[in-house]
């Protein structure tokens, strides 16, 4: 048994229901901490507990109350967490319980790691520190950032919310606007994390992605008229449709282009092109339902040739405009050398060049590769595919990298 499979969205709940019973965000999480440690100790060698949530619930309220009881103020507090304990014990959900209480701790914690005492960047991190599970050096790969440096961000988020005195309470819908954006960015990157784990020997994290797309639905419920909401809905849901195809023999990377389209989902491409036509029709056009609109282009294609790319190139010129950045010229470029050939997309790819933002990773040195390739350079190829690989944690992009450098070597 997988236990870090099993608590991962679990770890999120417990950890809204602790917030929003007893404060103190911080110690909350550490509790929290505590609990899945003892859980990762124990159920490997015994039985799971029938409600392995109640389980954690549990053992997370008596860390706090053993940290409560060190302090100055131990008799007024104990006396505190033993009401609300007994109120704890009361409305934990037995097996089987689906009530929406039992789910909806995880959706108000995500406002609560948004609360505008915190930078926008640092609400993202805290949220996927909280929410998503990741770790910090994962959160910080995905912001392109060292890891010391999102390391005090999300230090600074936790003390900002304490400064604040933010109360654990859903927002009101008057607050949602003012929230929402960085809500959906930390789901965004939640799905990214688990579509394309960016370290690790499996490819994907599917629990991250399936925990994003729970989310997202969430938030599409509270509001369906958001447009933007119904295209990162789509967004996921098109893309976590190629999920099948993504992998081969031994969970090895298979690209776009060479997957068998039959093994996509069709019900969830299904869905995602109506919620992203739905939402185009409402108007004003973001950038989760541009992205969404270019991944039903793909997904509604029979194969790479029959994609339509000249629309794909004229969509990621959109998305250039509303969300500019070293990513989105990335993805252009490939559009690029679809339509108007490789040179042209390499002369695009040279405008990054120095780009400080595409030092932490990978994409660019692969993208050049897969470029020089198509435009017949196999040493520059080969080169750029042996740098990018050793800019991935994650082992099948390595491989794949290897691979494809090993391919543009001349023949003996």
């Amino acid at each position: 048994m997988d236990v870090g499979e099993l608590v991962r969205p679990l770890a999120p709940q417990v950890l809204g229901t602790l917030v929003r019973r007893y404060g103190q965000f911080e110690a909350c999480e550490d509790a929290v901490q505590e609990a899945l440690l003892a859980a990762a100790e124990q159920w490997p060698g015994g039985e799971v507990p029938d409600n392995p949530r109640a389980w954690l619930l549990t053992v997370s309220t008596r860390r706090l109350t053993d940290l409560w009881r060190s302090e100055s103020a131990r008799r007024r507090r104990e006396e505190v967490v033993a009401v609300q304990d007994m109120a704890l014990t009361a409305a934990v959900p037995g097996p089987g319980d689906d009530r929406p209480g039992a789910q909806d701790d995880t959706l108000t914690l995500l406002f609560l790691c948004c609360h505008p005492a915190v930078t926008p960047s640092s609400q993202v991190a805290l949220t996927l520190r909280a929410v998503g599970g990741l770790t910090t050096a994962e959160i910080a790969r995905a912001f392109l950032v060292p890891e010391a440096t999102m390391t005090r961000r999300i230090t600074r988020a936790k003390e900002s919310i304490a400064a604040a005195g933010a109360t654990f309470a859903a927002p009101s819908v008057q607050d949602w606007p003012h929230r929402l954006r960085v809500v959906l960015r930390a789901l965004y990157l939640i799905f990214n994390e688990g579509y394309t784990a960016s370290s690790g020997e499996q490819l994907h994290r599917a629990e991250l992605s399936g925990e994003a797309i729970r989310l997202a639905r969430a938030v599409h419920t509270l509001l369906p008229d958001d447009a933007e909401v119904a295209g990162l809905l789509a967004l996921m849901l098109l893309t976590d449709a190629r999920r099948p195809a993504r992998t081969g023999q031994a969970g090895a990377f298979v690209p776009l282009a060479e997957q068998d389209r039959d093994k996509w989902i069709a019900p969830l491409i299904e869905e995602g092109v109506e919620l992203v036509r739905r939402a185009l029709e409402r108007g004003a056009v973001g950038p989760y339902q541009v992205q969404a609109a270019i991944a039903a282009l793909h997904d509604q294609a029979r194969s790479t040739d029959t994609t339509d790319w000249p629309q794909i190139l004229e969509l990621y010129g959109v998305l250039e405009q509303l969300a500019p950045g070293p990513v989105t010229t990335l993805n252009r470029a490939i559009a690029v050398a679809m339509v108007h050939g490789p040179e042209a997309a390499l002369a695009l790819l040279a405008t990054l060049d120095g780009d400080k933002r595409l030092s932490q990773g990978h994409r660019f040195d692969a993208v050049r590769a897969h470029l020089l390739e198509l435009a017949g350079d196999q040493a520059g190829a080969h080169e750029h595919y042996l740098r990018a690989a050793k800019r991935t944690s994650s082992v099948p992009e390595r491989q794949y990298l290897q691979s494809q450098a090993a391919k543009c070597l001349p023949a003996d």
